[in-house]
């Protein structure tokens, strides 16, 4: 199984609670934070609901 890269790009300021608890989820804390997620369909699912919040790199 592949990993994805998720970089916090933008501020959380202004989101929904959702989106909150998406950005949790996922791990992320702060504004230049990363961390690494598997490349499942649910993790999809979460980086499509932040995506104008996120970068994400597929790592190999």
């Amino acid at each position: 199984m592949s990993a994805l890269t998720v970089t916090q790009r933008r501020s959380k300021n202004g989101a929904n609670r959702k989106q909150l608890d998406t950005l949790r989820s996922l791990g992320l804390r702060r504004i230049g934070h990363t961390v690494q997620v598997n490349d499942t369909e649910q993790a999809r699912g979460m980086l499509h609901a932040v995506r104008h919040l996120v970068e994400v790199e597929e790592k190999k």
